[in-house]
């Protein structure tokens, strides 16, 4: 029986033309990114386990993979009371965590306001299904030392302008701060004790609505149904995208937070931001502001992300001010046109069996210094076939390669039109 060569599930392979169009994407990210400043960095794709296991990952914790200790023997597997006593690495489950323990590791070498880029693959135990992936590619911009609005301003400029390089229009970014959330759940006379359980079940509002919300509080003993349920569906019909609440606040708004974000939508005119206060962001070591990217052809977000002021100092023993910004690529990808970004000139040269290798490199060296990508193709019986296969490819243009032809002007090119 033959074995099965698939790849393990929620994991892919991907063929030049998927692997293209990626690289393509990416590419214009890149670049928006390095555009505004930002620098690339690469941290390992596995971390000590203990650290990802230490509170910063929220439910991602939970999902990370191990990576068993080597040399064990039958009385470590008996000796072991939970699976974590058998690992002492584990694959990053996003960049965040990685990217905390690069900056206490290397802060000396680094500015006082650090850029960071990081676009790179995690990994998730996750239940694979449409859209959600045990491996995919995230695409991360952070801003470390830097404590004031202007972090958030310039994080968000960059991925409005990356979202437009990709012709990703009607974009809309949801904005709240955590303070604002505090007070909220207070309003609804929720003990601090009861914050985060009250947050999960608010976070589930997309899904529930509001009335599964206030079942699922009232469930837990938490909160005034009526207030609760009034207070969210006012929170729905807030009109002018949420900023007329600074002339008459409602008793649940923390104010001052409130102008801060004022502040910040202010400074990025021609940017839709969208206040949000019931926006909650799952990740617990969210301190401040945290943002969202909304689509109006796709019920989920696009990505999202806020500041985290706490991470760093759990390895320093000092906090140093951070906020960072995620773009969700494998979501993103599915709205993006095959063909983001210019066709780059991709030349096939098409040859006859018998056709000297020598002749046939020298003329694929003289394309390359020109800048083409080059690739020789021995002729096959279906000739459209081929170039139908070459354009799906990638290829813009083709030539036979004559007998005798020496140079790449001897060369008759045709353009391949891309595919539908």
């Amino acid at each position: 029986m033959a074995s099965d060569v698939t790849a393990p599930r929620g994991m892919r392979d991907f063929l030049p033309a998927d692997k293209a169009r990626r690289e393509r994407v990416l590419g214009v990210i890149r670049e928006s990114y390095r555009r505004h400043g930002f620098d690339e960095i690469e941290t390992p794709v596995m971390e000590d386990s203990a650290r990802l296991h230490a509170g910063l990952g929220g439910d991602n914790e939970k999902l990370a993979f191990g990576v068993l200790k080597r040399g064990l023997t039958v009385e470590d597997l008996r000796a072991a009371r939970e699976p974590l006593d058998l690992v002492d690495l584990g694959l990053r489950f996003d960049l965040t965590v990685p990217l905390a323990r690069f900056y206490a590791t290397h802060r000396a070498e680094l500015p006082s306001v650090f850029r960071a880029i990081q676009i790179a693959p995690v990994w998730r135990a996750e239940r694979p299904q449409r859209g959600r992936f045990r491996q995919f590619v995230q695409c991360d911009i952070d801003i470390i030392g830097e404590p004031g609005p202007l972090a958030e301003v310039e994080l968000i400029a960059a991925t409005a302008d990356a979202l437009d390089a990709l012709g990703l229009a009607g974009c809309a970014i949801r904005i709240n701060d955590r303070r604002i959330l505090a007070a909220l759940v207070r309003s609804w006379g929720i003990a601090d004790a009861d914050y985060e359980s009250t947050l999960v079940t608010v976070d589930k509002l997309d899904k529930v609505g509001v009335d599964g919300v206030v079942a699922e509080l009232s469930a837990k003993g938490l909160g005034d149904a009526e207030r609760v349920g009034g207070t969210l569906r006012a929170i729905a019909e807030l009109p002018d995208d949420g900023w007329a609440l600074a002339s008459d606040p409602p008793a649940w708004l923390d104010v001052a937070v409130y102008r801060e974000l004022l502040a910040i939508r202010e400074a990025l005119p021609g940017i839709r931001l969208v206040f949000s206060p019931d926006l909650v962001r799952g990740m617990g070591y969210y301190t401040g502001t945290i943002f969202e990217i909304a689509h109006p052809d796709v019920p989920y977000s696009l990505g999202g992300g806020g500041r985290y002021d706490g991470m760093i100092g759990r390895f320093l023993g000092t906090d140093v001010p951070a906020v960072g910004f995620s773009l969700g690529f494998e979501r993103i990808l599915e709205l993006v046109e095959a063909a983001a970004g210019e066709r780059a000139d991709a030349v096939a040269l098409v040859y006859d069996d018998g056709a000297a290798p020598a002749r046939l490199v020298a003329l694929k060296r003289q394309l390359v210094q020109t800048g083409a990508r080059v690739r020789l193709v021995r002729r096959a019986r279906r000739v459209a076939a081929q170039l139908d296969q070459l354009a799906a490819e990638g290829f813009t243009r083709f030539a036979f390669v004559p007998d005798g032809a020496s140079t790449a002007a001897e060369l008759e090119f045709r353009e391949l039109a891309p595919p539908a």
